[in-house]
């Protein structure tokens, strides 16, 4: 009696174990997945702001909306204020007298962020996710709308997006494209960089000479 009794316990206890046993392998398997899944996300998103960089750079984007350090081959972008736009310390630009009249000409400052014609006097966004003076509270459908309608944060009836930008061209990339270009831009530094709203040409300063 004794003897089936410890058999008894003896199966009772393999039972327990085995069950343990497969209770743990199915809790290490769920934290492994877990883990899968927060390595695969982080992939795609790294793919997305890789693919976000080559499409902003090969698209020019850097040309108007990042300040430029001045080398003896001309202005190249500044690393360290990328896509920041025009630097607000600058001012606002002024044009001689003779430059205003001309208006067979477009204008733009040295470091290709300022822009003076026809339209009015624009300057290079700050399309860093600072919140206060960047794209940092817009959301992905606030950026693609912008994009695809040529509207300022894509509202109907919003003001257009100013010359020279050609968002009519680049408003025919694909969605996962601009989803790229949007993860790219914040993933950026947020610099803080109040950008001067475009300026009618009536309201041009001009200098006279």
């Amino acid at each position: 009696m004794k003897s089936k009794t410890l058999q008894i316990t003896v199966v009772v206890l393999l039972v327990m174990a085995i069950i343990a046993a497969c209770s743990d392998a199915g809790s290490n398997d769920k934290e492994t997945k877990k883990d899968d899944i927060s390595t695969i996300r982080k992939k795609e998103k790294d793919e997305l702001i890789a693919r976000g960089k080559y499409l902003v750079t090969v698209s020019g984007c850097n040309d108007c909306h990042s300040p430029k350090i001045m080398t003896p081959m001309g202005p190249i972008p500044d690393t360290t204020r990328l896509m920041s736009g025009y630097p607000s310390e600058k001012g606002i630009p002024t044009l001689s007298e003779a430059l205003a009249k001309d208006q067979s000409w477009v204008k733009m400052s040295h470091d290709v962020t300022a822009f003076a014609g026809p339209w009015r006097m624009t300057f290079g966004a700050n399309l860093t996710p600072d919140e206060a003076t960047g794209i940092g509270n817009w959301t992905e459908e606030v950026f693609v709308k912008t994009i695809r309608t040529g509207k300022h944060l894509g509202q109907e009836g919003g003001r257009p997006v100013m010359p020279p930008i050609p968002w009519y061209m680049i408003a025919k990339m694909t969605d996962e494209d601009l989803s790229s270009v949007y993860q790219y831009l914040m993933s950026l530094p947020a610099i803080s960089n109040r950008v001067p709203a475009a300026i009618p040409p009536n309201e041009i300063k001009i200098t006279k000479q």
